[in-house]
């Protein structure tokens, strides 16, 4: 038998492991610091309170879209007092976003589409509410919102709290306030087109969860207006497991000096229709929806109630570096499980001469998920057949082992090797986000910025500002979507 520790050697091991925990304490308040320092500064936009945004608890009474409109018209006022009226613009760049009357000011064009906006017609053949992602904007849905009023939509393109405003909107908003102005725009729209016109949700990325928490919350009993059909756009089914850790950085940041730690990203602001900075809140908020959507997919699965999920349609990229097209697949459309739901998957560029560029997971995304047995119809857009620029479609039905391919006039555009997240609601002929025209040598829109140069003087990722920001093959988009609404219209 061993002989006892001697006291003094006790009291030694004591002291070494007070001294380390103190070495590691000390360590970490170094590394905040470093982290902090090395930060920009946070500005007025970054900062500012807003008394006027709608929040889920304190406007609980409201039963109506005006009501909603006019406390945007507040908010928006609000705005210019507590950051345009505050800004020092001599201390700005000329493209700024809260620069007044600079060239991407959304305040000073002719239409803010920041804003909430409503489409009616006379006898609609449909109602249709369209939700923005996260950090976004209107804007986003803007085409499809004008082109479905077309077509005898009534529609609504709604704000989501929190955006169109200043960055700082979303260091205080909640996935409750998210979903409660959603339920207020739906119920809105039932109200306006009657018990018989068909109701659909177009949700991109935070919207298309939003879009799919609700049908789920209306499958499992809340009395909400039943939807006819989905729209997904890059659906944020799954974010990165890091988004869980988002709440405890956050928390460290209301110590004194450690303010700029509630920011996961602070970034000039020269878009009009998107912050550039990123709260750790709005991560942790779009985590929450995610989990809250994996347990009510599993508890309704358990119950066999999935069979009666709205007919839906889905469009992503085969790589998507915000959200998690694994997640879509596995933890959405392969539960659904019915029948009539249909993923359209935009491919790499897989021509032979440019294929050897992508990882093996990149390039092996759209043959894998064509190798599965799958109870929603598979359609890939992809020029792999091909080996040139030409796409194909290969279609594999729900609950088949064929894939049948069929020709289109589409053609990757060479410059081109993927698509991404942001890309796909934005047409080429778009303004702001578009492949258009050059002026005076200098890009038109935030899209078509090709820059070569040196690395490590930009304020901005290299890798943002090469992100593509339009979807070449949104005219044959638009028109699925369109054939969609109208095919389930028919059907009711």
């Amino acid at each position: 038998m061993k002989p006892p520790l001697s006291s003094a050697l006790w009291r030694q091991v004591i002291l070494a492991a007070v001294h380390w925990m103190l070495g590691l304490f000390v360590g970490g308040v170094a590394v905040l610091l470093f982290v902090v320092d090395s930060m920009p500064d946070l500005d007025v936009w970054h900062q500012a309170q807003f008394r006027h945004e709608y929040n889920h608890q304190q406007h609980r009474a409201f039963r109506t879209l005006q009501q909603y409109q006019t406390l945007e018209q507040q908010l928006f006022q609000e705005l210019q007092a507590q950051v345009y009226d505050r800004v020092d613009t001599a201390a700005l760049p000329d493209v700024h976003r809260f620069h007044r009357g600079s060239p991407v000011d959304p305040t000073a064009y002719t239409e803010n589409w920041n804003r909430s906006r409503e489409f009616s017609v006379a006898n609609p053949r449909a109602a249709v509410l369209l939700l923005h992602g996260l950090s976004d904007s209107p804007y986003s849905l803007r085409q499809l919102a004008q082109t479905l009023h077309a077509s005898q939509s009534h529609v609504v393109l709604l704000r989501l709290p929190g955006h169109g405003t200043a960055p700082a909107a979303l260091t205080r908003v909640s996935v409750e306030d998210f979903k409660a102005a959603v339920r207020l725009a739906a119920r809105h729209l039932r109200q306006q087109v009657g018990p018989d016109v068909p109701l659909f949700v177009v949700g991109y990325s935070n919207g298309g969860a939003l879009a799919v928490e609700y049908a789920l919350a209306q499958l499992a009993g809340e009395p909400l207006p039943e939807l006819a059909g989905l729209v997904l756009i890059s659906p944020a089914m799954g974010v990165s497991r890091l988004a869980v850790l988002a709440s405890w950085q956050r928390r460290l940041s209301y110590l004194p000096g450690l303010g700029k730690l509630a920011w996961q990203a602070v970034q000039p602001e020269f878009d009009p229709y998107k912050y550039n900075s990123f709260p750790l809140n709005a991560a942790e908020q779009v985590y929450d929806l995610t989990q809250d959507i994996a347990v009510r997919l599993e508890q309704l699965q358990n119950q066999g109630r999935l069979g009666d999920f709205p007919p839906t349609l889905v469009f992503s990229s085969a790589v998507d570096a915000t959200v998690s097209v694994s997640a879509l697949i596995d933890g959405l459309m392969m539960k659904l499980a019915s029948h009539r739901h249909r993923l359209v998957l935009y491919d790499v560029h897989q021509r032979a001469n440019s294929a050897f560029l992508f990882t093996d997971e990149a390039r092996q995304v759209a043959q894998q998920a064509l190798s599965r047995s799958l109870p929603f119809t598979l359609d890939i857009l992809s020029n792999g057949p091909a080996d040139n620029d030409q796409l194909v479609r290969m279609i594999k039905p729900a609950g088949t082992d064929a894939v049948e391919l069929v020709r289109t006039d589409l053609q990757w555009p060479d410059e081109l090797y993927s698509l991404s997240h942001v890309a796909l609601p934005f047409a080429p002929w778009d303004r702001v986000y578009g492949d258009v025209p050059h002026v005076n040598g200098k890009p038109e829109s935030l899209g078509n910025v090709t820059l070569r140069g040196e690395r490590g003087i930009l304020q901005v990722p290299i890798n943002q500002l090469m992100r593509l920001r339009y979807n070449p093959f949104y005219a044959y988009q638009e028109t699925e979507i369109h054939a969609f609404i109208l095919g389930q219209t028919s059907a009711n």
